[in-house]
C-alpha cells in the first residue's frame, strides 16, 4: 500500500476543513479508499468530529471507507449508454474478472461498478478507471483495458489514444461561434462600471442557463446590494444531469470565455474569491484548467489589481466534485464546496446573501457565465437580439440517443424539438427526454413544441428515443437513477424515490399490478409537493408523464390488472437459498397453494 503523509497533505490544504473533499481526493488516489484509521487522523487534524468525516466520505459515491480494487472501474449506467450496449460489456468485463457488481476480486486487483453517467452521452458506452474516462466502448476495448489491469500497468502508462474524447459540436451561434481576447470582457465592463455592467445584464434578458431560469442580472444585483465586503463567484460545473454535457465542451474549448465571465461577475459584484466546482467525472479537464487560470494570473488577469483595475483582487481556485447529483442544486453545492455532505439548505436566506461561508454568493452555470462574458464585451444585444420574448438568446443543447449525429448543437431559443430531431438525423423517433430525467418527456404528436423557458425548458439534455426503445425499461432506468442519487434528507424523497424503482422495476419485469400503477402515480404526487429540494420535487416527473403518454406499454408489462400482492415472499428467500445450496421445487413457495 502507498504510504501516505496525512499531515503534509493536509498542511498543503492550509488546515482548512472546508477543503476537506479535495483531502479525500487525494487519499483515494493514493490509498484506494479512505481508510478508518485515516478517517479518525483527518478529523484531528482539521479540528472536526470524527463523524463529520465519516459522513463525508459515505455521502459520495468516488469515497469508500472499504477497501476498493487497485483498479477501480465503474460503467456509466445512464440509459443512453445502455442503449449502446454498456450493460454486455460490463458483463464481460465481471467474467473475465469472475467477480460480481460491485464486488472486489479476491486478489484485490479490481473492483466494477456502476455510476450513474459520465458525462459522454454523446460517445458512450463509457467508463472510468481510477476516474479517469475512457469512452466509445467496444468488446475489443475491454478486452485491452481487461489486459491492461491484469498486467498491473499504471494508468499513466496506458495507451493516450484509450482516454480520447472526441469534440462533436454540430452547430454554433452565439457563444460557440465566440472568440474572445482574454481580458476582452472585463475591460469593457470597468469602462462601463459595476452598476452599469449590471444594469447592461439585465436589459440582455439573460436567465440562467442551468434549468431554473432565474434572471442572472437580478441574482447579481441582489449579491452586489448585500451587506458586508466580502462576497464569492461560483460557476457550477457539476453537469450531473444523465444526458447533458455542454459544460464539457465549453470547458474544454471555452473555458477562457467562462472564466472571463467570472471575472467580470465578480468586478460587477465585487467580490475576491471565484470558485469552480467541477463534476467528478471529468477529472481530464483539471490540468486543462489549471493551466489557464496559472496562465491568467501571469498575465494579471487573476491576483492583485486583477486587469490592472486597482482595488480588485480578484482569484480562482478549482474543486472536484465526488460523484453527488444532488450537489447541482446551488446551495447543496455550497456545502460541499465547504467540506461537507451536499446536503440542500432551507431557503430563504439564500445564497446571494448567506451563500459559501455564509457570505453573499453569486452561483451561476457555465453556460450563463460564457454568455455573460460575450454581453460584457459586445452589450445586451448579443442576447437580446435572439430567441423569443421570455427567452433571450441561445440554448445549447447536448443531443444523445437515437440520432445519425450525437453531440452539442446551438440553436436560437424557440427552436422546434422536430427541427432539432431533423438536424441530428433521427429516424422514427418515439420520444424525447428533453432537461434530462427531472426535465419533460414528450411523445411524437409534441415535437412541434419550442426549447424556450415558456414552453419546453431545458438544462440542455436532448435524449432521442427511437420506436425500438421500451419506454418502461427507459422510465425505470430514471427512477432508479432517482433512488440512487437522493441525500436521504427528508422522508418524502428518501422513502419515495425508493419505492418508486421498485414498483417500476416490478412492472418492468412482468410482476407488477395495476395497484404498482396507482401507487406510481401517488408517489410522485406526494414527492412534487413534500420534498426538501428540487430532486424530490421532479423525481416523479418522468414517471407520470410516461403514464400519461405511453400508457399502453405499461398495461401490456403487467402480470394482472387487478390488484396482487406486491411482496413476493419466494423472491425474497432467494438469499437463504443460494446460501443453503438448495433450489429444488420444495425450497420454492407455491403461491397457488391455500
Amino acid at each position: 500500500m502507498t504510504t501516505l503523509d496525512l499531515a503534509a497533505m493536509v498542511q498543503r490544504h492550509g488546515g482548512d476543513a472546508t477543503r476537506l473533499v479535495q483531502i479525500l481526493h487525494e487519499v483515494t488516489a493514493a490509498l484506494g479508499y479512505v481508510p478508518p484509521a485515516t478517517i479518525t487522523e483527518l478529523a484531528a487534524r482539521l479540528g472536526v468530529s470524527r463523524a463529520h468525516v465519516e459522513g463525508v466520505v459515505g455521502f459520495y459515491s468516488f469515497f469508500s471507507a472499504a477497501p476498493q480494487g487497485r483498479f477501480r472501474v465503474r460503467f456509466s449506467d445512464n440509459i443512453t449508454d445502455q442503449m449502446a450496449g454498456s450493460h454486455a460489456l460490463c458483463q464481460r468485463m465481471l467474467d473475465a474478472f469472475r467477480v460480481e457488481l460491485g464486488e472486489v476480486s479476491r486478489d484485490g486487483l479490481v473492483s466494477i461498478a456502476r455510476t450513474s453517467c459520465t458525462g459522454l452521452c454523446d460517445q458512450g458506452p463509457a467508463l472510468l478507471v481510477n476516474d479517469r474516462a475512457i469512452a466509445r466502448l467496444t468488446p475489443q476495448r475491454i478486452g485491452a483495458i481487461c489486459s491492461l489491469i491484469r498486467g498491473e500497468v499504471p494508468l499513466p502508462q496506458w495507451p493516450e489514444n484509450l482516454f480520447a474524447i472526441h469534440r462533436l459540436v454540430e452547430r454554433r451561434d452565439r457563444i460557440l461561434a465566440a472568440v474572445m481576447q482574454p481580458g476582452e470582457g472585463l475591460a469593457a465592463a470597468v469602462a462601463r462600471g459595476k452598476a452599469a455592467t449590471i444594469a447592461e445584464l439585465e436589459r440582455s434578458g439573460l436567465r440562467g442557463r442551468g434549468g431554473a431560469g432565474f434572471p442572472a442580472g437580478a441574482k447579481w444585483a441582489a449579491c452586489a446590494a448585500a451587506p458586508g465586503p466580502e462576497r464569492y463567484v461560483v460557476c457550477n460545473a457539476d453537469e450531473g444531469e444523465p444526458g447533458t454535457f455542454k459544460d464539457r465542451e465549453l470547458l474544454m474549448h471555452h473555458a477562457e470565455l467562462v472564466i472571463e465571465g467570472m471575472t467580470v461577475a465578480a468586478f460587477a459584484v465585487g467580490a475576491q474569491r471565484g470558485l469552480v466546482y467541477l463534476r467528478a467525472e471529468y477529472p481530464f479537464l483539471v490540468a486543462p484548467l489549471e493551466e489557464l487560470l496559472a496562465r491568467r494570473r501571469a498575465a494579471g488577469l487573476l491576483g492583485r489589481a486583477a486587469g490592472g483595475v486597482a482595488g480588485f483582487d480578484f482569484d480562482i481556485e478549482l474543486h472536484v466534485g465526488a460523484g453527488a447529483y444532488v450537489c447541482g442544486e446551488e446551495s447543496a453545492l455550497i456545502e460541499s464546496l465547504e467540506g461537507k455532505r451536499g446536503i440542500p439548505r432551507n431557503r430563504p436566506p439564500y445564497p446571494v446573501t448567506h451563500g459559501y461561508r455564509q457570505r453573499p454568493t453569486v452561483v451561476n452555470n457555465v453556460e450563463t457565465l460564457a454568455a455573460a462574458a460575450l454581453i460584457a464585451r459586445d452589450g445586451a444585444g448579443v442576447v437580446r437580439d435572439v430567441g423569443t420574448p421570455k427567452s433571450a438568446g441561445t440554448k445549447l443543447l447536448s443531443v444523445s440517443g437515437d440520432v445519425a449525429r450525437p453531440g452539442i448543437y446551438e440553436y436560437p431559443f424557440g427552436v422546434t424539438v422536430r427541427q432539432v430531431l431533423d438536424d441530428a438525423g433521427a429516424v422514427a423517433t418515439q420520444a424525447v427526454q428533453v432537461g434530462g430525467p427531472s426535465g419533460t418527456l414528450l411523445a411524437a404528436r409534441e415535437f412541434g413544441r419550442r426549447i424556450a423557458f415558456e414552453d419546453v425548458p431545458s438544462a440542455g439534455a436532448f435524449m432521442v428515443f427511437d420506436q425500438r426503445r421500451d419506454m418502461v425499461a427507459v422510465v425505470e432506468n430514471f427512477a432508479r437513477f432517482f433512488a440512487h442519487e437522493s441525500c436521504g434528507f427528508c422522508t418524502p424523497c428518501r422513502v419515495g424515490t425508493t419505492l418508486a424503482a421498485q414498483m417500476m422495476t416490478r412492472i418492468a419485469t412482468g410482476v407488477g399490478s395495476r395497484r404498482d400503477v396507482k401507487d406510481l402515480a401517488r408517489v410522485a404526487g406526494v414527492m412534487k409537493a413534500a420534498s426538501h429540494c428540487g430532486l424530490g420535487a421532479t423525481a416523479g416527473a418522468p414517471v407520470v408523464a410516461a403514464l400519461e403518454k405511453f400508457r399502453p406499454a405499461f398495461d401490456q408489462r403487467l402480470r394482472s390488472l387487478d390488484v396482487v400482492p406486491t411482496f413476493d415472499l419466494d423472491l425474497a428467500l432467494a438469499p437463504a437459498r443460494e446460501a443453503t445450496a438448495r433450489d429444488d421445487q420444495a425450497a420454492h413457495l407455491d403461491e397457488e397453494s391455500p
